[in-house]
């Protein structure tokens, strides 16, 4: 038994192995010669180098001076593994007679080299950002919510992490679904994949957006939770007490904010469009819980009456909302609200659905994506950009051509600040349950995360270049290593 436990943990150790881009570690990083966008400012700064100490952005200067070898502090000791002991046989790595050991802590000087990258006069710019991703079920086939389980989920978001990095987006705000554990081994480098701030299960009342039970598996016996319940994919709670109990489930397993659906969807069968989910009083619960975690709620909505009872309740965050009008942009405005809309079209990239109530709901909500943006835009309510692309390998990776969409609003600039510093500013939002506190996102300023993409070209004048990011992504830094190089 044991030995087959040994087994088991080395195929699952090689597994993860596999979905690892093979990253430079680099630990000092200067890059040369970059007209650098710096996530705020449109002007870019021409002919400028950046020095990148560990994960953070150093200095950032004209032609930085820098010796070959640089010194850096770093930790020493802490927990690690120790073969050839005797208190157990059963080692993570599935080696015999490993044994955990602690060493005491402390800070030394290390001597490194320094890795120089020369950007030849292309364009840097900071590391994108998704505010609405669901890296549970990005490339999960539609099919697997009704014959896949929680393995088969986290198989395939841990192959769909590092294809999202490799567009360029370093960090998500994931929107729903258990991201947990993925999210710990990425921070600790195990995996590859992007920064993950998660939601954690999706909140829906019985029969809402995430409601995944058929009609033959309600009424539901009393206490029993279904399958994707238990798993912490979505959290079907009725009532203020259950909605609180849900919440701070949520929060307990790590969430940095809050996801319901307050409204009707598109992909979900039994819920339709104009169908207000929650009362008041329950979204009110929900949000009351999220100001106790100093953190936030965003919301599932379409639709003016949905959207309204949400930012009554005080929920900061409306995801989606292309069938709201100005009402309801101008309350949302007054009371600080962001809108959290995807550039979703129905154009050559329109999903399609097996259920054809779906795909005419579809066609419904993407009749108002040009006149919310447009509006929005006009009122001076703040967006967000997301994509939320999910059950489709094929339509994830349209990530970054969905980014290009924004053309038809906004300017370059206006489209890549918004992917970057401003979704930074809705993140900030989490207060202390967001993860990442060492510098900021979304910006390429001294002592910002090392989240930076070097780009064939001036995204600036071209937009079109960030929807082929195999193509015209030369160099993808994640919290100063080096995932993609084609610069050497």
């Amino acid at each position: 038994m044991k030995r087959q436990l040994n087994l088991f943990f080395t195929a699952f150790i090689l597994l993860i192995m596999g979905f690892s881009v093979d990253a430079q570690n680099e630990e000092v990083t200067l890059i040369t010669n970059v007209n650098i966008f710096d996530g705020v400012n449109e002007k870019l700064l021409e002919g400028y180098d950046v020095l990148v100490v560990k994960n953070l952005i150093k200095k950032i200067d004209k032609d930085i001076k820098i010796a070959k070898n640089y010194e850096i502090d770093i930790k020493t000791g802490g927990y690690k593994i120790m073969t050839g002991g005797y208190l157990t046989d059963l080692s993570p790595y599935g080696e015999k007679n490993a044994v955990m050991i602690y060493e005491p802590e402390q800070n030394v000087t290390k001597e490194v080299s320094v890795n120089v990258i020369d950007g030849e006069g292309r364009t840097l710019i900071p590391g994108l950002i998704d505010a609405h991703w669901h890296m549970a079920l990005a490339e999960l086939p539609m099919s697997s919510i009704m014959t896949g389980d929680a393995f088969e989920v986290g198989i395939r978001m841990t192959k769909a992490a590092p294809h999202t990095l490799l567009r360029g987006f370093t960090t998500v705000r994931d929107m729903g679904g258990n991201t947990f554990s993925l999210k710990k081994l990425i921070d600790a480098g195990e995996v590859d994949g992007p920064r993950i701030l998660p939601a954690g299960p999706m909140i829906s009342q019985t029969g809402g957006h995430f409601d995944y039970r058929l009609p033959n598996q309600v009424p539901d016996r009393s206490g029993l939770i279904d399958y994707w319940g238990r798993v912490a994919i979505n959290a079907v709670a009725d009532g203020t007490t259950e909605v609180r109990k849900r919440a701070r489930e949520a929060f307990m397993l790590g969430a940095t904010q809050v996801k319901i659906a307050g409204g009707g969807g598109v992909a979900s069968s039994y819920d339709p469009i104009d169908v207000r989910q929650y009362s008041l009083e329950e979204m009110q619960a929900i949000v009351d819980v999220a100001k106790s975690y100093n953190s936030y709620v965003g919301a599932h909505i379409f639709t003016d009456d949905a959207v309204q009872t949400a930012v009554k309740a005080g929920v900061k965050s409306i995801e989606h909302g292309m069938l709201i009008g100005r009402e309801t942009l101008q309350m949302m405005k007054d009371n600080d609200a962001w809108l959290s809309i995807q550039p979703i079209l129905n154009d050559e990239d329109a999903e399609t659905f097996p259920n054809p109530e779906s795909n005419k709901k579809f066609v419904e909500v993407t009749k108002g994506t040009e006149t919310v943006y447009r509006l929005a835009k006009e009122m001076g309510v703040k967006m967000a950009f997301g994509t939320d692309l999910f059950m489709s390998a094929e339509a994830a990776a349209k990530q970054g051509k969905l980014l290009s969409k924004l053309d038809r609003w906004f300017t370059p600039y206006e489209a890549l600040k918004m992917a970057t510093s401003e979704n930074a500013e809705l993140m900030e939002l989490s207060g202390p349950r967001h993860p990442y506190k060492e510098g900021p996102l979304g910006e390429i300023t001294e002592g910002a995360y090392a989240d930076l993409i070097i780009v064939d070209g001036n995204p600036l004048e071209d937009l079109s270049l960030v929807a082929d990011p195999e193509k015209n992504f030369l160099l993808i830094m994640k919290d100063g290593k080096v995932y993609k190089n084609k610069l050497k």
